[in-house]
């Protein structure tokens, strides 16, 4: 694989909840996070290992809740990126939405190392984007970080959401952007 137009997109569901599982427990895979760090209630933030977070995870899923795609390549899931309702995360950042907008955070990406470096981020932004606007976002929200960043590099980096039409609003903590794009309807042009 080598072009980022070679991924088809599934949402997790209860139905690809064993592909989500076995992305994420690959070698390499984030399973010490299991993409709750930004969704952990305060309750839920006592359980704070790998091993503690995924059934916090697994219970999102079977109840429903949005919570990202899974990227694919030749039927096997190959990618990740944390999309969804911004209240159903914590501490992310960014305006409060206003009385119009229905705001959708990306907070998160994987991609397997051995895959990195094709332009699969690009593809990645570009779904979330696209299901965010059918689900009937109007804003998508992402908190990227600058390519020499030591850390928050899994949130993505800042000319990738700058190639797909971000705009920078500011800054949340000492590293993260925060980065709108404004959704049209399906089939209008983004402005």
């Amino acid at each position: 694989m080598s072009a980022e137009g070679c991924l088809s997109f599934k949402p997790v569901t209860a139905a690809t909840r064993a592909d989500f599982e076995a992305l994420f427990e690959s070698p390499g895979g984030p399973k010490y996070c299991w993409c709750m760090a930004w969704r952990t209630t305060a309750a839920e933030a006592r359980s704070l290992s790998g091993p503690e977070r995924r059934p916090l995870m697994l219970s999102r899923i079977e109840r429903g809740e949005p919570v990202g795609l899974l990227g694919y390549a030749e039927g096997l899931p190959v990618a990740w990126v944390s999309i969804a309702p911004k209240e159903t995360y914590n501490r992310l950042g960014g305006p409060e939405p206003a009385p119009d907008e229905h705001v959708w955070s990306l907070a998160c990406m994987y991609i397997p190392r051995r895959l990195r470096g094709q332009g699969l981020a690009h593809a990645l932004i570009g779904a979330a984007v696209d299901h965010a606007r059918q689900q009937g976002a109007t804003v998508v929200e992402a908190y990227p970080v600058d390519p020499a960043s030591p850390s928050y590099r899994f949130m993505g980096f800042v000319p990738a959401f700058e190639q797909a039409g971000f705009e920078a609003l500011g800054v949340a903590g000492s590293r993260r952007q925060v980065m709108r794009l404004t959704l049209s309807p399906p089939g209008r042009a983004e402005r």
